[in-house]
Order: structure tokens, then sequence, then C-alpha cells
């Protein structure tokens, strides 16, 4: 077996069929923020056993199906004997991916036998081969070799003879060559399905061996008071969220829904404030909903406990809707407390709530659940549970290791216990899981090397005790309850290093689209479906934004290894490597440590899709080249790299869709860079100069950081980019030529979401009123730090347009007319260059220019120029006001800005420079803002700061 720390893949533990998926990192959860993963947890931290979490993904089994519908595409001209095998191997396929559905859908307490798993696994390779045979045959049909131009037209048409002739050959060997391969695929494919059906027992439900999920929440019902560390601070915290409050408050229906991924503490934490608060209500219940509630048993022991007399095994007291009704009528004059523990989905929720009512006694409900969104849906109240503090993770510890919490353990032990705490990454459940484990062997001699050992293994399966057992089943019951498409997405995170290592978000949905876990949605493209996969891990509590350790499992040298991490490997690992098959490789992910024993040339994986040599700083031009021949490349990332230039044969990655040349010194790329139809994602840097033509990348959707535009001409070609979601561009130079080639280019990007323009000095074809069709998604705007001297008329004609932030030379009464008239604006941010000596009445804000939706409004950064009359901005929360003491008072002698007259506001924010102004106008100043909000009806809070000092005194 080889065990090295340093190779994370998705392969094999054991020797025959490989497994695409070997987690070799793992932890409860995996770690984001916002806008960076940053490591890997939870469900796959305590060695959740392997062949139960991967022998039921569905491999490429989508992708393949889609992949021989093409193929039987008149174009392909299929001979008639290979095209029924086509046929038939779809067919056959579609029904297998149904009932590989099924396997992978089965409830987590009844998993999917050994017969099944072995079935599915034989499958899943079944279909990566024949889908690295079927896009095989698509590239070489549809690939083409681009010459360079001839020198006159005798060579041309002798060049193109021969290489119709030469294409003629090929395409027929390429046939030939598919129809044998095509007839293996489908021989394995009838003995897969043979074999099935000859071990398969039919009409004998095994028992599971494992217990159920209503038994594993008992400990957490019942716990020790030792395993109470930590919920002191939080149970008082959720007692007030549920009882304080005004009287009005006091006297209604309020939900506290508690949420957090598995083994945190929900249902001790719930069961603690249930007993604190149960003896102030006339009747209280605590019931459990569990994955796959029987709802009818749910409600009818809630019945029961409330103390309606009723026997929660009394199948005579009705259906779901006679329960509620009994239930309705029973609560309809008490006070109540009810905890309902466990939730899974909205529709628990959605049933129980009709029996809940709303009778004005100041009843409570505790929800707990491991998904955000039902939280969300059950209250809008929630308390979302952390894991604990490192400090309050080593008292449970060592109250659980070593009988008290303040005792340290013997120096031998002091290092191990704190990585293992690290590891256990404030769960509590496996705080004292682990400790539990460890108690027994406290005293003996090799204690420490016993304890060194459980750490290692702690993602690998730990010590096989009944304890651990259940453990490992209570934070894996989140990971069984996904869909496969989600468990196949998160799986694939395990790719990554977890340990101080940074992951943009939109890297990894890149990656899952270039992988094709992605599946296609009507009206949305696969990156925004990517987002939703992600947005459901995050809600589910499959990932969180906290930072691990991570474990490892070995990998069989013997395995077919199809996605491969290389993180600081040494020389003897480099050995072990060059055993290993690696040309079903299809993800390569490499750091700059481990490059310098990197395998043979990157051409030996000939079906390699995804590639990351970020910050390989060894790979260079002669790497680039042999890159530009893996056909089947999708994510191409060699950000951080030496690479100096770009070879004509990049045109040859037909199928490339992502692709970062970020922090690179390539100066240009080259003519036959717009070949690449397929490419979604670019990244360059700023001195990289793009090719003629850029307008060929029709897929292309989102190009940073930003395009230097340096003619009217490249506007033109920029126009072309139809699909589009996001442009930053500066111009290099800008006069009134460019207005009307800008206006049209941006009436033709009919799928921009935001648009950032800098170092512009013209008008952007300000006189221009609409944009047809336009851009119609477009919601936020950034134009700056370059000038223009007017608001463009054709943003009133964007309807999706929310944020705006723009810097004019000067304001205008028509720029505040067009601004206010933009339909769906919340943000407003409008920063004044130049303030106008020569007005000496201030611009008045009213109910003439609507600003129907704005929420947030900025403005600076001279003279204060605005006032604001009855009937302005009517939604307006936020005012955020910069001007200049001395050139407003100069300007206008006051501060009068009517900030009395804006219904809505809560909250002003006024920076003031004092530079130059004397004391008594800083103070006029104050007061004036002071005495205007204390004159609003809304009362709003304001927070004032001030910039230099007054010169003199007033």
């Amino acid at each position: 077996m080889f065990s090295s720390p340093n190779l994370q893949t998705f392969s094999s533990s054991s020797a025959g069929p490989s497994q695409d998926w070997i987690p070799t990192s793992g932890a409860a959860i995996i770690s984001v923020s916002v806008s960076v993963l940053t490591s890997l947890a939870g469900i796959l931290r305590f060695g959740v056993p392997s062949p139960a979490m991967d022998d039921v993904v569905t491999g490429a089994m989508t992708t393949l199906l889609a992949k021989l519908g093409d193929l039987l595409a008149s174009e392909y001209q299929l001979q008639a004997g290979v095209r029924g095998d086509v046929a038939f191997l779809r067919a056959e396929l579609e029904s297998m991916e149904a009932a590989l559905l099924r396997i992978a859908e089965a409830p987590v307490d009844r998993p999917p036998g050994a017969q099944d798993r072995l079935w599915a696994r034989e499958l899943r390779e079944l279909t990566y081969d024949a889908e690295d045979c079927v896009e095989a045959f698509l590239v070489r049909l549809g690939h083409r070799h681009h010459a360079p131009p001839p020198s006159n037209g005798l060579q041309a048409g002798l060049r193109g003879f021969v290489h119709r002739g030469l294409s003629l050959l090929r395409r027929a060997k390429a046939r030939r060559d598919m129809g044998a391969e095509v007839r293996d695929i489908k021989r394995r494919v009838v003995e897969v399905s043979e074999r099935r059906v000859r071990y398969k027992v039919d009409g004998v439900a095994a028992k599971p061996d494992v217990p159920t999920v209503d038994s594993l929440q008992l400990p957490a019902l019942y716990p020790k008071a030792a395993e109470l560390v930590g919920t002191g601070e939080r149970s008082d915290e959720l007692v007030r969220m549920l009882m304080e409050g005004d009287e009005a408050s006091s006297r209604q229906l309020k939900v506290v829904s508690v949420a957090g991924f598995g083994g945190l503490g929900k249902t001790t934490l719930a069961k603690l404030v249930y007993e604190k608060l149960k003896g102030h209500f006339d009747c209280a219940a605590f019931v459990t909903a569990s994955l796959n509630p029987n709802m009818e048993k749910v409600l009818r022991n809630m019945l029961c406990q409330l103390g309606n007399g009723c026997d929660s095994n009394d199948a005579t007291c009705g259906g779901e809707a006679r329960i509620i009704d009994k239930l309705r009528e029973f609560l309809q004059n008490k006070r109540y407390l009810i905890v309902l523990d466990d939730i899974w989905s909205s529709s628990v929720w959605d049933t129980v709530k009709y029996a809940l009512i709303e009778n004005g006694r100041g009843s409570r409900i505790i929800t707990t659940t491991r998904i955000l969104d039902v939280a969300k849906q059950a209250s809008g109240i929630v308390y979302q549970l952390k894991p604990l503090s490192l400090a309050y993770s080593r008292k449970l510890f060592y109250h659980r290791t070593f009988g008290m919490e303040d005792k340290c353990p013997p120096n031998q032990l002091a290092e191990v216990s704190e990585n293992i705490l690290k590891k256990c990454g404030g769960v509590p459940l496996a705080v004292i899981t682990i400790a539990s484990l460890l108690a027994s062997k406290r005293r003996k001699e090799n204690a420490e090397k016993y304890w060194y050992q459980v750490y290692q293994s702690m993602g690998s399966g730990v010590e096989e005790s009944t304890v651990v057992k259940d453990m490992r089943r209570i934070l894996s019951i989140s990971y069984y309850a996904l869909p496969p498409h989600l468990k196949t997405c998160l799986l694939y995170l395990t790719l990554y290093p977890t340990e101080d290592y940074g992951i943009m978000r939109e890297q990894v949905i890149c990656r899952w689209v270039c992988e094709g876990f992605i599946q296609k949605k009507h009206g949305k493209t696969l990156y925004e479906v990517g987002e939703e996969y992600f947005e459901d891990l995050i809600s589910k509590s499959m990932i969180q934004p906290q930072l691990y350790n991570h474990g490892n499992t070995p990998i069989s040298v013997q395995s077919t290894i199809r996605r491969l991490s290389l993180q600081n490997i040494n020389a003897e690992d480099s050995k072990q490597l060059a055993t290993m098959n690696l040309s079903h490789l299809r993800s390569l992910t490499v750091s700059p440590e481990a490059f310098t024993y990197l395998l043979p040339a990157l051409s030996c994986f000939p079906v390699i899709r995804v590639l990351d040599l970020h910050g390989c700083s060894q790979v260079d031009d002669n790497h680039c080249k042999q890159i530009c021949n893996l056909f089947h490349l999708r994510y191409l990332r060699l950000s951080g790299t030496s690479i100096t230039e770009i070879p004509n044969e990049i045109g040859n990655l037909q199928l490339l869709q992502f692709l970062d040349l970020y922090m690179t010194k390539i100066k240009q790329l080259p003519s036959t860079f717009v070949q690449l139809s397929h490419l979604e994602y670019l990244s360059l840097d700023n001195q990289t100069r793009l090719p003629e033509c850029l307008g060929n990348l029709k897929s292309l959707q989102k190009l940073s950081p930003h395009i230097t535009i340096r003619s009217p001409t490249m506007l033109h070609d920029l126009g072309r980019l139809s699909e589009l979601r996001r442009l930053f561009v500066r111009f290099d130079e800008c006069d009134e030529s460019y207005d009307e080639p800008f206006v049209q280019c941006l009436s033709n990007l009919v799928n921009l979401e935001s648009m950032q323009i800098f170092d512009c000095h013209n008008g952007l074809g300000s006189s221009i009123g609409i944009l047809t069709p336009g851009p119609q998604k477009l919601r936020s705007i950034n134009i700056g730090p370059g000038t223009i001297n007017r608001v463009p008329r054709w943003m009133s004609s964007l309807s999706a347009l929310s944020a705006l932030d723009i810097t004019l030379l000067a304001l205008q009464e028509v720029d505040l007319q067009i601004l206010g008239s933009v339909p769906s604006l919340r943000n407003l941010y409008v920063w004044v260059k130049e303030h106008r000596k020569d007005r000496h009445e201030r611009l008045v804000i009213g109910s003439d220019y609507p600003f129907r939706c704005l929420a947030r409004f900025r403005i600076g950064r001279g003279a204060m120029e605005v006032e604001f009359a009855p009937g302005a901005m009517p939604k307006l929360q936020t005012l955020h006001l910069d001007f200049h003491v001395r050139h407003t008072m100069d300007q206008f002698g006051n501060f009068d800005f009517s900030l009395e007259n804006l219904p809505s506001l809560e909250r002003v924010i006024v920076h003031i420079n004092c530079y130059y102004a004397e004391l008594g106008e800083v103070q006029e100043a104050e007061a004036s803002i002071k005495k205007a909000l204390d004159l609003n009806p809304n009362k709003p809070r304001l927070e004032l700061e001030k910039h230099g000092d007054s010169w003199r005194s007033g």
C-alpha cells in the first residue's frame, strides 16, 4: 500500500477494479468564505468508509449519454453496424443510470448492499472508459490542423489537395477504430448487466446492521454533565433569544431555529434549554423528526407529550389532518413550548406549523436542523451553532481523558493532544469520541505511540470500536442525504490541500463545470448552475468558513487513478509515483514544491481534462508546447509560471473552457488563439495584448482583469462577445469617435451583469437614450477614476441596474433626472470631481426625481451641492455625505441639506473635511446636521467623522 501523505487522489484503496473517489483529506466540514474556499473538514475527517461513499457516485454516466447522442448525429457518418451498437449502448446505459440513481438514493439507515456497490463501481468504471473512447473519436474527427498560409496559389491548391486526402484517410481510420472499441464496450456492458442478474437475490430485504438515526440521537438527548462544556453560554444566549422582548412581543408566538452541521450539539443544546424553560409553560413536548419521518407518528408523539392523554402508538388517533385538528383544539388556550428536533426538509415544518396555532399566550418553538434554508423557512430567527473554541475543546477533551478539565496531559502527550484537538475542529461529538478512545491508554508505557497512531489514522477510520463507528455514522448522515450530483461535487473538494491553502470559489465551480459534474438547466449557464450547487452545500452545512487540518488515506499503486493532487512530495514519493498507471488521469493538480519531481512528460496524459500548475515557476515554454497537444483539456491554470509565449498550437485545444494565464510574462497572444470557440473564462495580465478578431471567442463569459481599448474597432469586436457576463475596460485614449461604437458594443452584450470602466474621458455616448436590445441583466456599473462630463442617458433604460458608482466632472440637474429614473437602482455613489463656484443655489432633489428603490446614497467630495425636498428618495435608509466645510460655506453660505425630509432614513454617515475651515463653521455644520436629524420623524442614527483641524477659532 502507498501511504505518502503528499499524494491526494480519488483512486481505489484496495486491489481490484478502480474507485474514482477516495478522499485522502478529511474532516467534518469543508471550509469556505464568501469568495474563498480554504479547507476541507467534516464528514470526511473521521473516516467515513470509502466504499460506501464512493461506489454509488454516478461517474461519467450523464456526460457519456450526451456524447453518445452526439455520436448518432448524421455528420459523423457511422457505419450501420456501429450506429446500431451505439444506439444499443445508449438505451442500455439509460436503464442502468436509472438503477444506479435508485441505489445512490437509498435511505441512510438502509445503505446499498455489497453486491449493489460492486455493480455500481464496475458500471462507473465502464462509463469513464466509454467516455474516453467516444470523446477521443469526436476529437479526432473534429480536430483541424491549421497550417501556415502558402506563399502562392499553386502551393495553396496542391497543399489543399494533399490535406483533404490525408483528412479522408484519417477519418476512415478513426471510424474503423471506433467500431472496434464500441463493440468492446458493448461486450462489457452486456457482461455487467448479466452479472448483476446472475447474482442478484430478489425478494429478500436484508435488515440493516446499523443503528437507526433515532437511536444515534439518544446520547445527545441524555448527555453526561461532563459533556456540557461550553453549552452554558450557548443555552443562555438561546434562552434570551426566546424570552426577551417587550410586553407585546412576549405574548406573540416565537420560533427560533438552531442550525449547524452534524455533531455540533444542536440536540444537546435544545434539550438543555427545553429542560430549563418547560416549567414556565402550561405544556411542553420534545419530538424528533429525523431524516425520513413518519409525520403521523411525529404529530401523535407531540400530542401525547403535551398531555392530551393519547398513546403515541395508538393508530386510532386518525391521520395527519385529524391529529392536527386535535393539536389545535388542545393548544387553543395554552402557553406551550415545543422542540422539533432534527428537521431535514421544509416539508416537515410545513406540516407541523398548521398545528402550532398563534393564540397570543407567548408560546415558544425551537427547531434544530443541519440545513440553513430549512432553518430560515421555519423561523425568522436563526441561531447558527459554531464549533467549540480550542479552549472549550481542550476542557472537554481533558475531562473525558483525564477526569478533570484543568488537567494537563503529560509532556510527551501535550503536542499530539493539540494536534488531535485541531483535527477535531471543535466538533463536540468528535472530541468526546476520540477522548473516550484514548482514556483507556493514557497510563500505558506506549501511550504516546498509540495516541500518535490515532491522530494519524483519524481520516481513515481510527479504531473500529462501536462508539467510533456510531460517531462516523452521525457525521456521514449529511453526506448520504445529498443527491448524487452534490455527492460528486463534495468529494471533488478533497482534491485540495486544506492547511493554509486558499481556493477561489470561482475556480472550484469552473473545475466542476470542466469535469462534467454540472447538469444543464434551461435558461442558465453551467457556471450559474454550479453556483447553485455551491450554495446548496453551504445551506446543507457541508461547507463552512473554518480552517482545519486533514488526515490521509492510503492509496493503492495498482489502482486506476483518475484524479490526482501532488503536494510537497519528495524523491521517495516520486519513485512510488512512477510505478502508477496515470494514462487514465482526468485531473492533475501540482504544487510548486512537487513539480521538481513531476512525473514523465505532460504528454503522457492522453485524456486529461483538468490541469492546474498554478505557481509552478519551473513550467516554461517547452512545457506549454506539450500542453497544447492535450486535446481533451477543459481547464488549464498556468498562472504564476515562467511561460513567456503561447505557441500557435494553442488552437488545438478546441474543448478548452477555462484558461488562467495571470502573473506570467506573456506579451501577446497568437492569432490562432481566437480558434478556442468553447472558451468561457480567460484571465490575463494587464500587459498581455489580445489578438485581432477577439469576437470569434463566442462562448467567452468572463475576461479578467481588464481589456485595454486601443481603437474603436476593438469595441466593435468586443460587441460580438454576446455571452460576456462581466466587462472591465480601460481606454488607452479616448475621444468622440469612441462614443457610438461603445454604445453599439454595449447594446450587443445582452448577457452582461457587471461593468467597470476606467480611464475614460469622454461622454460614453451620453446623448444616446436607448440601448437596443441592451444588457437587461446588467446589475452593477462602476465608472471611474477617470471622469465623464455627465450621466449617460442610456442608463435609464437598464431595467436591472441596482448599483452605480460614478465619478462626474460636475453634477448637473439633468444628471439627477437620469439617475432618478433608473427603475431598480438601490445603491448610488456619486463622486463629483469639481465643485462649481458659479452655482450659489443647491440642486434640489424632490419628488420630480423618483428614485423609486434607492436605499443607499453616497455623495462627495467638494462642496455639498444637493438638498432634499419633501417626497425625496422615499425608501432611502442610509445616507453617506462627504463634503468640505470651507468650500460649502463659500459657495452656499450654510449647511442646510434638509435631511428632515427623508422619511425612511435610518443611518447618516458624515465625513467632514475641516482643512482651512474656521472652528465656528465646523461647529455650525455639525449643529445643522444634528438639528435636521432631530426633526426627522424616523430619528436616524448619526455617525460623524472630521478630517483635519480648523485653522482658526470663530
